[in-house]
């Protein structure tokens, strides 16, 4: 079994050593003063710690010296980080940063299967934007990858986003001021052309709202853009889409 493995990434653990807790301050205490062998003595002195940690995520499936490798960054991290002044132990700060570490990296390299036909698409996709970027000296759109391509814009957009690792909408990927701006923020809407009810009822809450609120949810909602791309447009902050986006749409909800 996994768990009775004395090697881990060559490493012999039944020789490993543990460091007391004053051993740990000293050595910090002298990594801090630019004694670069002090970084190490604390690495090798809490493998055994992050040892502990890999056993609880040793039933999904991964291998041992993978997850050992990964655990180890996180202790690198913890090492780099830790406060001497907040008063609490070692081990205390560094096992979430470890777990954590662990965590983000059973997140990110979850298997997931994708068709050959889609990462061939992706893959040209690639290709034609690496092409058009040197020719046009910018990056370009969409529009002119799947021009490129005779495909439409859904399916171009369908098999770059196949190959991507899959993240959550409620992702954070910008924050300006406490206007956090997550994933779903940059996914296009396209509306649904047999619901002229609800767009009737859209165009008429859409005449209260001032010019520029107006022309932003007009992009985002009738001609699919992204925030990104509404930015670009109208010479804003993708900050300041997102946030009179969501007042406009508040201002909406409570009209309708």
């Amino acid at each position: 079994m996994q768990i009775n493995k004395v090697e881990i990434c060559g490493i012999n653990t039944s020789k490993l050593k543990t460091l007391k807790e004053k051993e740990k301050m000293e050595y910090l205490e002298q990594m801090h003063k630019g004694d670069k062998t002090a970084r190490e003595k604390l690495i090798n002195g809490n493998l055994k710690l992050v040892l502990s940690v890999i056993q609880r995520f040793v039933n999904r499936g991964e291998n041992l010296d993978d997850l050992f490798q990964v655990g180890c960054i996180g202790l690198m991290k913890a090492i780099d980080n830790f406060d001497m002044t907040v008063g609490v132990k070692f081990s205390t700060y560094a096992v979430p940063m470890i777990i954590g570490e662990l965590r983000r990296y059973l997140r990110d390299y979850n298997t997931i299967r994708v068709s050959r036909s889609l990462k061939d698409i992706a893959y040209k996709a690639m290709n034609i934007k690496e092409q058009l970027t040197k020719k046009m000296s910018r990056e370009p759109t969409i529009e002119e990858i799947a021009k490129e391509l005779e495909m439409d814009k859904a399916s171009v957009v369908l098999a770059l986003e196949a190959i991507v690792d899959p993240v959550s909408l409620y992702e954070p990927v910008y924050s300006d001021g406490g206007d956090t701006i997550y994933v779903m923020d940059q996914i296009g809407d396209h509306s649904d052309d047999s619901d002229w009810l609800g767009e009737i009822m859209f165009k008429e809450a859409l005449n209260n709202l001032n010019e520029r609120e107006k022309n932003i949810l007009m992009l985002r909602f009738f001609q699919g853009k992204t925030q990104v791309e509404v930015a670009e447009e109208i010479g804003i902050s993708q900050a300041q889409v997102s946030r009179l986006e969501k007042g406009a749409l508040n201002h909406i909800k409570e009209q309708i």
